[in-house]
């Protein structure tokens, strides 16, 4: 008994725990507040722009030195309208660069400081010096999981005998960007069928593949198929193929407003919101399911519906939980969410946050590195300025952390 105890003393004295104040320091967060670019470092925020035009996601590069983000333009070549400037923050210099004037859908590379990005169909690399044309007709891409590449998507096209479907194929990319053939130099992947569903009622012409993303082990690829635009806010499919492009597997119908395909942190485990019908026709039918291949489970109760959710381990979820209601245009009447864990071995489900009347609780996530759980708390789905708030992973000593958040991104 002595001798365990004096172990247990030593183990504390060498490997002494963390105190949680000691691990917020270790914070590094990008967020957007009216429309401007900030950053959070350790409890210290900074505003980095003042245009107010920024929007949508930034995204930190894989060393966590950089960030890249979008702002809105008046458009350059079409009068009266807009275009997408890309631009990069460096956390050591405190430089911005624009790196091009109308680009969409950045993403880092996972081996180097490098962006690829879509410029109208064009996919491009940018090096901070100059951009390369590296392949045509996209529609989305991502990256291959050691950079050596791409997996990319391009959308049917409307023919006389209807619309064809849309087709994956995969690009190699070496060092030297000025030697990629920007027409041709692909390997097909996989095509789509021309209609793809989970039953002959709710079939879709498969125009889209997008949101393309690896598991873990690499071993697979989720993706949501779309039909036209006006038809996929009511109805789109979750997707899963291996590696090979021989294993394709419709799981289940969605929609793009609520929480999107998310792979656990380090197992090859597929969660999604399942159902169709786009919110304006109500509160409902929006189930948190589960893809751990190759068995599947649902996790929402009869009578309720998720509008979010994330992973806070290989095996628990945090979602984000209403009261299901049909819709009504007095926003003061919407359900508004709560947060509930999810065990998906034990089903066990529990009641995590306690938002004051009025209020909601929405946007989710695990931020690791300070082993906290995050989320927005607002007044109603569609407001765009809410509260971040923290707490244990449990919901226990939650407290209010930034104010006025639209979009926030920690860097893990």
């Amino acid at each position: 008994m002595k001798r365990t105890f004096l172990f247990i003393i030593l183990l504390v004295i060498l490997f002494p725990s963390v105190p949680s104040a000691d691990l917020e320091k270790q914070v590094k967060a990008a967020f957007i507040r009216e429309g401007n670019l900030w950053t959070l470092i350790g409890n210290q925020e900074k505003q980095v722009t003042d245009s107010g035009k920024v929007f949508a996601k930034p995204q930190w590069s894989k060393d966590g030195n950089l960030l890249v983000y979008q702002v809105e333009a008046p458009s350059i070549i079409y009068k009266g309208e807009s275009q997408s400037e890309l631009w990069t923050y460096n956390m050591k210099t405190g430089e911005k660069k624009k790196i091009f004037y109308d680009g969409s859908s950045p993403k880092w590379a996972p081996h180097k400081n490098v962006i690829a990005y879509n410029d109208r169909g064009i996919l491009d690399i940018s090096d901070f010096k100059r951009f390369y044309n590296i392949a045509t007709g996209v529609n989305d891409f991502t990256w291959l999981p050691d950079g050596s590449g791409f997996l990319l998507s391009s959308s049917g096209t409307l023919r006389p005998d209807g619309w064809s479907s849309a087709a994956l194929f995969t690009k190699k990319v070496g060092d030297n960007y000025e030697d990629i053939v920007l027409f041709g130099g692909v390997e097909p992947f996989f095509t789509l069928p021309r209609e793809i569903g989970t039953t002959e009622k709710n079939k879709l012409i498969a125009v889209y593949a997008e949101q393309l993303n690896y598991s873990p082990s690499g071993n697979w690829i989720s993706f949501v198929v779309t039909p036209t635009a006006s038809w996929s806010m009511d109805s789109d499919m979750v997707c899963i193929i291996d590696k090979e492009g021989e294993n394709f597997e419709v799981l289940d119908e969605m929609i793009l407003q609520v929480g999107q395909p998310k792979w656990a942190p380090s197992t090859d485990t597929l969660a999604y919101i399942a159902g169709g019908g786009r919110i304006v026709f109500g509160f409902k039918n929006k189930d948190l399911k589960v893809k751990e291949m190759p068995v599947s489970g649902t996790y929402t109760p009869d009578n309720f519906a998720d509008l979010d959710f994330n992973w806070i381990t290989d095996k628990l979820l945090v979602a984000s939980r209403i009261k299901e209601q049909d819709w009504t245009n007095d926003f003061s009447k919407h359900p508004l969410p709560v947060l509930y864990s999810i065990d998906i071995d034990t089903n066990k489900q529990t009641k995590i946050t306690n938002p004051p009347k009025g209020y909601g609780d929405y946007a989710p996530q695990f931020v690791s590195t300070i082993q906290k759980l995050v989320w927005l708390r607002g007044s109603s789905f569609i407001e765009t300025k809410r509260n971040l708030w923290k707490a244990n992973s449990d919901g226990t000593e939650a407290t209010e952390w930034l104010s006025d958040i639209e979009e926030i991104v920690f860097y893990e």
